[in-house]
């Protein structure tokens, strides 16, 4: 099974919390993880790798915290993912080189290839406003909300 990691997981939740706060005011760490009941200080070197990557704007001062950089219907999923967990790749042989020991004699690069380039593009797909849809669709409907973004079986 292909999991997403905690920290790329909270990343998506601590963006999703902000697309759903109106005006794009700017949210402590302190209150993010409270609504999610995320690790503190986890969740505060996760917002400042977003904002180093330029998905977060952070705002010193009293009423400081973190605002989305752009609009949550222009960041997907796929640049949350990479920014905190690198590239992704689903076999060590598929990197940004291409660069693999068995390359001559291996028969499963390709297929793998373009599983991994189907994962990357269903990611590219998703933004954070759909999943701000996505939880509004199950309010009251007693179907499962948060944890992981995507699960898939190999």
């Amino acid at each position: 099974m292909l999991r997403l990691t905690k920290k790329a997981d909270y990343g998506l939740m601590a963006l999703k919390y902000l697309a759903e706060q109106k005006g794009g005011s700017a949210h402590s760490a302190k209150d993010i993880a409270e609504a999610y009941h995320i690790p503190p200080q986890l969740l505060a070197k996760i917002l400042q790798t977003l904002a180093k990557a330029g998905l977060l704007v952070s705002h010193a001062g009293t009423n400081g915290g973190y605002a989305l950089a752009r609009p949550a219907k222009e960041i997907s999923a796929f640049e949350v993912i990479r920014a905190i967990d690198g590239p992704l790749f689903i076999t060590s042989c598929i990197t940004i080189h291409g660069a693999c020991d068995l390359t001559s004699t291996c028969t499963i690069k390709e297929p793998l290839r373009k599983v991994n380039d189907s994962i990357k593009d269903l990611l590219s797909g998703i933004y954070i406003a759909d999943l701000v849809e996505a939880d509004a669709e199950h309010v009251g409907s007693g179907a499962p909300v948060g944890g992981g973004l995507v699960s898939i079986a190999i």
